[in-house]
């Protein structure tokens, strides 16, 4: 098996097309060797901020010494993304290896594993033969029936902002959607929240207490902002400064909730000095989320893919630009509310240039264009990411803005053209 054609056979199985549950995963671990049981987690649901968090986790844990697992969806340019060891996108030969192992069993269990099922087992197999000291694992979907809640305890379980999202499957209000992330909750854990909507903190309270678990609250006004730039932002937490590579107010509520993680950690045995942290916030990198990828235009790329997500990219943009406006190189999905998405942006673009993302759920590029124009935007169509790009940077001229914002797999792909012609 070559690295593609393990890619490819993983792909062809869409976790939309099964029902969700654990039982899957955990027979095709069983026959692997449960190398889950070898392994120590931190464990992070939520629906935004999971991947920031988890990638801050991973930095500072790094720092401090230890030999880290990293699992995370979707990849933002190569699917080797998702998992990593010490900052280190998996080798496609280590890729092929652990999945054709895992295909051996999948193919003659009867009810064949789905795609992240299968990419589950093959990272835990992975991590525990590569003797990871422990994995950051972020959960794909929900948090109960997510595969990745086979594992046993987890050393700490984290939850980071809640949303309306993935209704059909989770429920339609946050107090439902709270309660099925909280199914990574187990006794004999640790626990940190977000400090988010009461509705969301008063059901982790709830199963924290059901739990006999700790629960530390990420208290937002201990948080003091000191200053942002392009090159990141310096707070306060606690009366300790640091500096934080990651730009937006929202990444302080996330770097917040890593900071009662790592005391979490070290409340149950971690030995993570101060330094580490210090360190690993500085250096942490966490693509496509508000990141600057040149300066003269400047040209950002931020994956958001849901009104909270706008919304805190529309208040970063107001710190970092000022009155400044910015030509919006983007595309969308349309199963999301994308009307709101775009309401949250119009006040800040000089001009849309549109996109088709591609998804079979894309809204494509000319209908984006006419609901924004139905607004009162300014907006053109194009059909191909190269000429979406001459065509914001042509917008903006030598002295303006480029953001390229939308589905994280269509930024990524605006990513990888982008640093193609600059090679």
């Amino acid at each position: 098996m070559t690295p593609q054609e393990a890619i490819d056979y993983i792909e062809h199985y869409g976790w939309s097309t099964t029902r969700l549950g654990l039982d899957r995963t955990r027979e095709l671990l069983r026959k692997l060797g449960d190398p889950q049981k070898r392994l120590r987690f931190v464990h992070v649901a939520g629906s935004n901020g999971k991947g920031s968090t988890c990638a801050m986790l991973d930095a500072i844990l790094r720092a401090a010494g230890f030999r880290t697992g990293l699992y995370t969806s979707p990849y933002i340019q190569h699917f080797c993304e998702r998992i990593q060891i010490d900052g280190e996108n998996i080798p496609g030969e280590a890729l092929a290896d652990v999945t054709e192992r895992v295909r051996a069993i999948a193919e003659a269990m009867e009810d064949h594993p789905s795609q992240f099922e299968l990419v589950t087992a093959a990272a835990m197999l992975y991590f525990a033969e590569q003797h990871c000291d422990i994995v950051v694992l972020e959960v794909g979907m929900g948090g109960a029936l997510d595969s990745t809640n086979v594992i046993d305890c987890p050393e700490v379980a984290v939850i980071t902002n809640i949303g309306l999202e993935h209704t059909e499957y989770l429920g339609d209000t946050l107090e439902k959607i709270a309660s099925t992330k909280a199914g990574i909750i187990k006794p004999g854990c640790r626990a940190v929240c977000y400090d988010g909507a009461p509705e969301v903190t008063a059901v982790i309270r709830d199963v924290c207490a059901e739990r006999s678990v700790p629960l530390r609250f990420a208290d937002y006004r201990k948080v003091e902002p000191l200053g942002q730039s392009l090159d990141g932002q310096c707070f306060r937490w606690n009366g300790t400064e640091y500096r934080l590579a990651l730009l937006g107010a929202h990444q302080l509520h996330n770097a917040a909730t890593v900071l009662e993680t790592v005391a979490a950690l070290r409340e149950s045995g971690w030995s993570i000095p101060e330094e580490a942290v210090r360190t690993g916030l500085e250096r942490v990198k966490w693509p496509a989320r508000l990141e600057v990828m040149q300066r003269a235009p400047l040209f950002l790329i931020d994956g958001g893919h849901n009104p909270q997500c706008a919304e805190a990219l529309s208040a970063a943009l107001r710190e970092l630009l000022g009155k400044k406006k910015a030509v919006f190189l983007l595309g969308v999905l349309a199963d999301k509310d994308y009307p709101q998405m775009l309401a949250m942006l119009m006040p800040l673009a000089q001009e849309f240039i549109c996109l088709t993302p591609l998804s079979d759920r894309a809204l494509s590029a000319d209908d984006l264009a006419a609901h924004l124009r139905q607004q009162g935007a300014r907006a053109t169509a194009c059909r191909e990411i190269p000429a979406g790009l001459r065509a914001a940077f042509d917008a903006a001229g030598a002295d303006g803005v480029v953001v390229a914002f939308g589905s994280l797999y269509l930024v990524g792909a605006i990513r990888g053209e982008y640093q193609s012609r600059n090679r």
